[in-house]
């Protein structure tokens, strides 16, 4: 690399990523959500719509949306009901838990970065897109399918999951597992 400004590029981008796994784990920590799913609720929040709309308004695919609402509709923050102009679609709406939680969650971290972006003016946003893309093309990530959600993981990711993550299993030389991961009982129950 050369000289203090591939070192200064590598920080920022370290940066980034550890501002997103932070934020990721906080959720996690504090409200047992993932930034997708916290996106979802706030989608809902704006009044009942069936999966496929809000598949549409948060940029994630139906099957990702529909395991993300399972979850949701478990743990009691959104309830499923036919419409009743047409009972062949379903619709999502939040219970009075999912409103209080919205109520208690940050905003997520892509509409906080979003609004800041929004005050920088066009040639400036272009400007920061076209270094992007060329990151991204030097990472050779063109090809990878992400939804616009700033999120550590993968858009399904459960709050079981980032435990795991965030307190891994130890493995022997064989593969197996060594410990038995804090938590591990409790999680099960929550899948």
């Amino acid at each position: 690399m050369s000289g203090d400004h591939g070192e200064s590029i590598l920080r920022s981008l370290r940066r980034i990523s550890r501002a997103i796994d932070l934020y990721s784990r906080h959720l996690a920590k504090h409200y047992r959500l993932t930034g997708p799913q916290l996106v979802c609720l706030r989608a809902i929040a704006a009044g009942p719509l069936c999966a496929s709309a809000l598949a549409r308004d948060v940029s994630l695919s139906k099957a990702t949306v529909t395991g993300i609402l399972d979850r949701l509709e478990a743990r009691g923050f959104i309830r499923r009901s036919r419409s009743t102009d047409d009972r062949r679609r379903i619709l999502v709406d939040l219970t009075p838990a999912g409103r209080e939680l919205l109520d208690r969650a940050p905003t997520p971290l892509q509409q906080r970065f979003a609004g800041r972006l929004a005050g920088l003016q066009d040639a400036a946003q272009a400007e920061m897109d076209a270094v992007l893309e060329r990151i991204v093309c030097m990472m050779e990530a063109e090809d990878l399918d992400v939804a616009p959600l700033l999120a550590a993981g993968p858009a399904d990711t459960t709050a079981g999951s980032v435990l795991e993550f965030l307190v891994p299993e130890e493995r022997t030389d064989d593969g197996a597992a060594a410990t038995e991961r804090p938590g591990a009982k409790r999680e099960e129950s929550e899948a």
